[in-house]
């Protein structure tokens, strides 16, 4: 006796049908009732994001990703009121609305009318238009928001950090970059400086300033004093900050991923305040720090020797600090030394030789290497990754 698809029971069918990509979901329930049935199972659909062009009135298209269980949604384009996503979707947890640049303070006003207790993300990225008076609505309404994503909204000011910080103390993640606005007061009230006013973000654990320009020491001050359990903070292009800043920082033992990218004061000394601290880092990024030498490998040999990802790519590095730190950095996963045009084969024979867990190099840019010292490295067990260019040599592309 032949067993034919259509025998099986709708949750076999749900299961099957939960293995496919989005679009070949919405395509099976098309096929019959039967399948239809099953694609609607909301196990089909758990954690799937709906990406919506809200152009013109569908009355069936909200009701459809309730049944579904669907909580995520994405708007690609914004034709019609905010307020008809709100309304048609009363369990929403995630609202990604990046790149909408029509959407106005007046037009999230109107959607934000009374507190939306399940939405926990949302993502304003590149809204323009938003200012203070948003933040305003939702520091109001969004109560129980744990993600925001405010990055390249460039018309916020301290005064809206001051409503974050009074209205969302449930935030985990915040992203500010390209808030050019925002200055060391701002970031004072995130962290709970003025406790009269509001009681700060203090469990905040991954917090994005990159290119805030205004930002200066003082900052990196109160971010170790009130935000005491952040595990991730990139302050790339963050041109105000110094050493000095990083004495700060070094004794928050809760941080685990640090981006210095591009800051131009930050020195060899500056990473003797990090290593020299309490810090448990695995993930450090002082690529394009022009000051970073020789004598911060050793120093971050001497007490960074936890980290998992390095980025140094154009530093004035050289071999020589190549051999003081890989001696001690045997846990190393990730190496980013391109444009480090000091760097010969010398320094990647040794590196071959200490860092046997090596899953990914980038040499972009390191003119003084030649095929020796390429094939030293492509003898690495785990390596995955060799980046040479603007290309990738992946696992099975190595050098012969």
């Amino acid at each position: 006796m032949e067993t034919h698809i259509s025998c099986l029971f709708p949750e076999l069918l749900a299961m099957i049908f939960g293995y496919l990509e989005v679009r070949d979901k919405g395509r099976v329930a098309q096929v019959c009732t039967a399948w239809r049935d099953a694609a609607y199972h909301r196990s089909v659909w758990r954690g799937v994001e709906a990406k919506l062009h809200l152009r013109r009135a569908n009355p069936s298209l909200f009701p459809s990703l309730a049944a579904r269980g669907i909580r995520r949604v994405q708007i690609l384009s914004l034709r019609r009121s905010l307020s008809y996503v709100i309304q048609g979707m009363a369990e929403i947890e995630s609202l990604n609305l990046s790149g909408c640049y029509n959407l106005t303070d007046n037009g999230l006003g109107h959607a934000f009318v009374a507190e939306i207790g399940s939405l926990r993300v949302l993502n304003l990225s590149l809204c323009k238009q938003i200012t203070d008076s948003s933040l305003g609505r939702i520091a109001q309404y969004l109560k129980g928001l744990e993600v925001l994503e405010l990055g390249g909204c460039s018309n916020i000011t301290n005064t809206g950090l001051l409503l974050i910080a009074w209205g969302l103390q449930r935030l985990k993640s915040l992203n500010l970059r390209s808030c050019r606005h925002l200055s060391d007061v701002g970031i004072g009230h995130l962290a709970g400086m003025t406790r009269s006013a509001a009681e700060g973000c203090l469990g905040l654990e991954q917090l994005t300033l990159q290119d805030c320009q205004k930002l200066s020491d003082l900052s990196l001050k109160h971010l170790a004093r009130g935000l005491t359990r952040l595990r991730q903070l990139n302050l790339s292009f963050c041109g105000g900050i110094s050493d000095a800043g990083l004495l700060h920082l070094s004794h928050m033992s809760s941080l685990r991923t640090l981006n210095l990218r591009s800051c131009d004061n930050i020195s060899d000394t500056g990473i003797m305040h990090l290593a020299m601290g309490t810090l448990r880092l695995s993930g450090l990024d002082v690529s394009f720090c022009d000051k970073v030498g020789d004598q911060s490998l050793a120093y971050i040999a001497q007490g960074l020797d936890g980290l998992r990802s390095l980025s140094l790519c154009s530093c004035h590095i050289s071999d020589e600090g190549i051999n003081r730190m890989v001696r001690q950095m045997h846990g190393l996963r990730t190496l980013n030394i391109g444009q480090c045009v000091r760097i010969t084969d010398k320094g990647l024979e040794l590196i071959a030789e200490h860092l046997s867990q090596l899953t990914g190099i980038d040499l972009y840019g390191c003119t003084r290497i030649t095929k020796r010292g390429l094939e030293r490295i492509t003898q690495l067990p785990c390596l995955k990754v060799l980046n040479l260019g603007l290309w990738q040599m992946t696992e099975s592309e190595k050098v012969r």
